[in-house]
């Protein structure tokens, strides 16, 4: 006599990726677009020099002060900000920092003297240390 008992499946013990390589892939699309729109700022024509890189230190942790080609000040915002409004806005911004340095970058066109004007606003709003960026040489 034999029993008809029905035989019982092994659960499948193997997860199913595949819904989680399209959302993974969704997700990688969405960054690649939003990324760019995410750096703002003035666009300057900085000087090209052969300077060593900037090390440890992350873009949102900087101060940097820029002065585009018609020689405007502007902070990461984006808007043009007058001598006084900027050294106030820098005031703020340094009350919440323990490092006091800043950056100038500006653009290669630009008199020398507004560079100089930038950088003595920077050490009224307390700034210890003051850099300016610039460009990498191409490589040839």
């Amino acid at each position: 006599m034999s029993h008809n008992v029905p035989r019982r499946r092994k659960p499948m013990s193997q997860i199913n990726v595949v819904p989680y390589i399209d959302v993974m892939l969704v997700l990688l699309v969405i960054f690649m677009v939003t990324a760019p729109m995410l750096q703002q700022g003035v666009q300057v024509d900085l000087p090209k020099v052969a300077a060593n890189p900037l090390e440890n230190q992350k873009p949102e942790d900087l101060i940097v002060v820029t002065v585009d080609k018609e020689g405007r000040f502007s902070l990461d915002t984006g808007k043009f900000l007058d001598s006084e409004a900027l050294r106030g806005e820098l005031i703020k911004r340094l009350a919440s920092r323990e490092q006091n340095e800043a950056y100038v970058r500006g653009d290669r066109t630009i008199h020398y003297g507004r560079v100089v004007q930038a950088m003595v606003i920077l050490q009224d709003a307390g700034v210890e240390k003051v850099g300016l960026i610039t460009d990498p040489l191409p490589d040839e």
